[in-house]
């Protein structure tokens, strides 16, 4: 788990030394066995991980803490096939990806740590990872526990809970978060407050196809999926974008997400992005809306 004075340590070196005293607590709430009921067996996952002796040890380990959502990763001799090759989008964000050397990076709705291990090789100073699912922090734990120090740390924690932003990031990504807000407007008003003048938004979401600006709110389910609020065009997302401050919007990639990139393995064997689109029409989910597209946008903060 990750120790206190690392994390003040951490925290300094960004110049942010408040949040050291403002989320440590916080933190080591979350990061107990009353916090949530599965906790006490994932720690002990971990700790089998760490002593396993064999292949076959490890990857028992790691299906202890399933369902692995991002990926692939390589553990110890063991192949990750986790439900989203990641990898894949990691791809599309080839022309930010090569303007991340020495930069100190904020990674929202990080996940399992994937896209910030891939930041670290790009080149990024630091990497600051936050999600609210205490899961995915004990797999990024389990994929990170035979390296040595990393600028990395995967916190359990949700955008509205950072201190007061200190606009200190040259680059904050939010992939995968926004169409879950139901406020996208505050979200990347949020997004803008942790950048310094100048810096850089990543920002990878759902959209609806259509060349006018415009949004829609599903009313029950998108795509079997309970939380999704807005549906922006691109040319409303931009929009958003516009009236929240930032310039310099570009367009970096447009995509149709296939049962290639997402799909169930036997590391999420769970329902996944075939049984949420029309059997009898791919285009269409099985609610009758278009089939997920995935945007990636850069922008710079004022």
């Amino acid at each position: 788990m990750p120790e206190d004075a690392d994390l003040r340590r951490f925290f300094s070196a960004l110049g942010l030394d408040e949040w050291g005293t403002v989320l440590l607590p916080l933190l080591k709430e979350r990061m107990s066995d009353s916090y949530h009921g599965d906790f006490a067996r994932w720690r002990t996952a971990l700790e089998q991980l760490r002593a396993a002796n064999n292949v076959g040890e490890r990857r028992e380990s790691l299906l202890k803490l399933a369902p692995w959502r991002k990926g692939p990763f390589d553990v110890g001799g063991v192949h990750i096939d986790a439900e989203w090759r990641s990898d894949i989008k990691w791809n599309r964000l080839h022309d930010v990806v090569t303007s991340l050397a020495g930069r100190n990076v904020l990674d929202v709705g990080c996940g399992n740590g994937y896209y910030a291990l891939r930041m670290h090789e790009a080149g990024a100073n630091a990497i600051l990872g936050i999600d609210p699912t205490l899961l995915y922090v004990m797999q990024f734990l389990a994929v990170t526990y035979d390296r040595g120090p990393l600028p990395i740390r995967v916190l359990p924690l949700r955008m509205h809970e950072l201190p007061v932003a200190s606009r200190v990031f040259d680059t904050t990504f939010s992939m995968g978060v926004l169409y879950h807000q139901r406020s996208p407007i505050d979200h990347l008003r949020q997004l803008r407050d942790t950048l310094r003048p100048g810096g850089q938004l990543v920002l990878e979401t759902l959209f609806i196809p259509g060349d006018e600006p415009r949004a829609v709110t599903p009313s029950d389910r998108y795509a079997r999926m309970k939380n999704v609020w807005l549906l922006p065009t691109v040319a409303e997302l931009a929009t958003w974008l516009r009236r929240t401050g930032y310039r310099d919007i570009e367009i970096i990639d447009e995509s149709v997400t296939t049962p290639a990139e997402q799909r169930s393995t036997e590391w999420m064997d769970f329902e996944s992005l075939a049984e949420a689109l029309n059997p009898a029409d791919s285009s269409q989910t099985v609610e009758g809306w278009p089939a997920p597209r995935r945007v990636v946008i850069a922008a710079i903060s004022p």
